[in-house]
């Protein structure tokens, strides 16, 4: 079997090559190299998600076997970090691999375990930030497919507290954080939508969060958003999206309660924590969750349903076509539906600021 073709790194390129001699000392079960195992259990969760469940213990037992060096742990990191970051759809796969993977793996090296050097591998990109808002195109791109897998990774990855209980990174919720100042410090089309998707798929478990502290800071990135709406050059599309979020974050992210009293959940109370937010709705009003099977379909049909940025591919790279209206004419008039909303909304603005 040839060996598979791994996706170019992104910014920050681990110095592991997977060709290392060390990377290619064993061999497991007709597989020549760890290297082509791993890549070819990627490919085929890529390709049949609904396997996680039934073939996740095995690769785990199998891993646990033939990984022994710091180098075959920190390679095995990088293979699944590009695959999450590279291929479509994968970034939510990746997330829950990487939360198994890092209660079940047992190697420990001096260079740190398997969530250890994920977090490092996360932390590189983490500390370009500032830098790939303002980069080239290919760099953005790169970026954004992070920032969304690092949101996945808050969602899922689980962290055993000093009492045993379980309970999310809070590092990754400071980092999403930045993130976001970090996106919304340069108003561009590619970085709002980035950070439109980062709050759909995080917002009400970061504001739960915040808000559990005493902090406002969902309140400030608000502000931010809507200070964009306002002031910034962005297109049209983009106005109309934050202005969507916004409604979005007003409807407690569409969150509905009952009439009696209701207790914010958390890991303590809710056995379903990690799995039950957000909550989101198919055209026919049938809620799902990131624990769904087809959770990635569905939410990419929302996405299209509510129009958010039809011209965008998922990563947020905008895409125009031959006579597109917004390089076209530049003054055309906005559509009925964005006019109005923007109008209501610039009179709320006005308003608050009286």
């Amino acid at each position: 079997m040839a060996e598979p073709q791994v996706a170019a790194a992104p910014v920050i390129r681990s110095n592991l090559s997977v060709k290392a001699p060390e990377f290619l000392s064993n061999r497991y079960d007709g597989y020549l190299t760890l290297v082509e195992y791993v890549q070819d259990f990627l490919n085929h969760l890529t390709d049949q998600p609904a396997c996680f469940e039934t073939e996740i213990e095995q690769f785990a037992e199998t891993l646990n076997a033939w990984v022994s060096s710091g180098e075959d742990l920190q390679g095995l990191v990088e293979l699944i970090y590009q695959q999450a970051t590279s291929v479509p759809n994968f970034s939510y796969m990746g997330a829950r691999l990487c939360n198994y993977l890092s209660h079940h793996l047992t190697i420990s090296p001096q260079s740190g375990n398997f969530r250890q050097l994920l977090l490092q591998r996360c932390r590189a990109e983490y500390e370009n930030r500032d830098e790939a808002t303002r980069a080239d195109e290919t760099t953005q791109k790169e970026f954004h497919a992070f920032v969304l897998f690092l949101a996945e990774l808050y969602l899922n990855l689980e962290i055993k507290g000093t009492k045993g209980q379980v309970m999310r990174a809070e590092i990754l919720q400071e980092g999403l954080r930045e993130l976001l100042n970090a996106l919304l410090s340069n108003p561009v089309d590619s970085n709002l939508i980035c950070a439109v998707k980062l709050l759909k798929l995080t917002g009400s478990v970061l504001e739960d969060a915040w808000k559990e502290k005493g902090k406002s800071d969902m309140e400030d990135i608000i502000q931010r958003i809507e200070n964009v709406v306002l002031d910034a050059n962005c297109s049209r599309d983009v106005k109309h999206m934050l202005l969507k979020l916004v409604e979005l974050r007003s409807s407690n992210w569409g969150r509905v309660h009952g009439s009696s009293a209701h207790t914010e959940a958390t890991p303590e109370n809710d056995p379903n924590y990690f799995m039950n937010e957000p909550t989101f709705y198919t055209s026919e009003g049938v809620p799902f969750t990131a624990a769904d099977p087809d959770y990635q379909e569905k939410y990419q049909e929302l996405l299209e349903r509510e129009d958010f940025f039809p011209e965008y591919e998922e990563n947020g790279t905008y895409l125009p076509g031959p006579g597109d209206p917004y390089f076209d004419d530049i003054d055309d008039e906005m559509d009925p539906e964005i006019e109005e909303a923007y109008e209501k909304f610039c009179l709320e603005s006005e308003h608050t600021k009286k």
